[in-house]
């Protein structure tokens, strides 16, 4: 996505892009400071000094394994979701002598997509599942490609663009027929919808801190217990010898507190947010005539809402929308604007695809913020298109 913001002269834009990152919430940084001072200590000393940031990564697992509804034994900590996917998809292969084959989509996010693309360089056979114009993989489809017999099936929980959320446990239940292993991208909907491991029927989950209020640079891996897996990374054997490297304890110890703080409030935040997107969704809708919306209508994260402007590139329109900080559905380079393989990939003509805005919401959102940004965008829109204001 390409993540536009207008110049603002005083005062900040409206930040309507939680799904590009969010902010670190003041909990989360009250758990991290302290060890970035006093409680300095190496997670694998000995001594106090070591003990208490051992402790403290032993409560973050903990946390982390609330929210997901899994062991703490079964957590292992990241760099964040890039690393977890990583792990996850070319672990999982190396753990097998001959290798494997995997079964993906087409809307992967890169981290997921170019492990794949890796694997194929090295003899696997990657096959890519479809999506339907709403963004969902056909189970059906899944199901004739698991005849297969693939080791590995790698399928997103939510789109980080459309919201549009995968039918993960009826594609997980055929692939753990046929035997294979199940992996989940779960780093736009952890903290935004209820991500049960059990629930969802998967042996591997991948978590980004930065996607629910942590700080950026770490995450975790559900690795359930008994799946067989290898390190990517070499050296010491931290994290079960799956993870080498001294824990990053601060950054954990916050990853733990926005786990907990997402298990308190989750239902109640989902719900605010639900109602302020739908809200958005109605005042633009009415004033832009023709506007298309992206993705599931109802199997959506409640956070995200991804429109087509239409007769308009997002560009343009996210630099005419004065204080809105939002991302396009397309990217740019030196030969002009390629659209979203995501939306292409749903069947959207590439000249809607051009015009694809993506408004997420989250925690610091308020019906102000709505209210502001939805009329900045239609003014903009009706400016690009020469309309006059009603």
């Amino acid at each position: 996505m390409n993540t536009l913001a207008a110049p603002v002269t005083g005062t900040r834009p409206i930040y309507l892009d939680y799904n590009a990152t969010t902010p670190v919430l003041p909990e989360v940084l009250d758990a991290m400071l302290p060890f970035l001072g006093e409680r300095f200590g190496n997670p694998s000393s000995l001594h106090p000094y070591g003990r208490e940031a051992r402790s403290a990564v032993e409560q973050a697992r903990v946390e982390v394994a609330l929210l997901l509804g899994c062991s703490p034994e079964e957590i292992i900590f990241t760099s964040g979701g890039t690393e977890s996917n990583n792990l996850a998809i070319l672990g999982s292969i190396r753990a097998t002598a001959c290798g494997g084959d995997v079964l993906t989509s087409v809307i992967e996010h890169p981290a997921v997509s170019r492990p794949c693309e890796l694997l194929e360089g090295r003899g696997s056979v990657v096959t890519r599942l479809g999506v339907d114009e709403l963004g969902v993989v056909d189970v059906e489809e899944a199901r004739k490609a698991l005849d297969h017999l693939p080791l590995l099936l790698t399928v997103m929980h939510a789109n980080n663009e459309t919201g549009t959320i995968q039918p993960i446990r009826e594609i997980a239940d055929v692939a753990r027929e046929r035997g294979a292993l199940v992996h989940t991208d779960a780093a736009q909907s952890v903290g935004k919808v209820p991500v049960d491991v059990d629930d969802l029927g998967v042996d591997l989950l991948s978590v980004a801190g930065h996607k629910l209020y942590a700080p950026k640079g770490v995450g975790a891996l559900y690795v359930r217990r008994g799946v067989p897996l290898r390190p990517v990374l070499v050296g010491a054997g931290h994290e079960r010898g799956l993870r080498p490297g001294t824990e990053n304890v601060a950054s954990i110890a916050g990853l733990g507190a926005a786990c907990a703080l997402a298990r308190n409030t989750l239902q109640a935040e989902s719900t605010r947010v639900m109602v302020l997107r739908d809200r958005l969704w109605n005042v633009l809708s009415e004033g832009v005539p023709g506007l298309k919306l992206n993705g599931h209508p109802l199997r959506r994260l409640p956070n995200t809402l991804n429109v087509v402007f239409p007769g308009v590139r997002s560009s343009r329109l996210l630099e005419t929308a004065v204080g809105v900080a939002a991302s396009g559905g397309s990217a740019c380079h030196e030969g002009g604007e390629t659209p979203s393989p995501v939306l292409t990939a749903m069947g959207v003509a590439r000249v809607d695809a051009l015009g694809a805005v993506r408004l997420s919401l989250g925690r610091g959102t308020t019906e102000v913020d709505v209210a502001v940004a939805a009329e900045a965008l239609v003014a903009a829109w009706r400016v690009l298109k020469g309309t006059p204001a009603s």
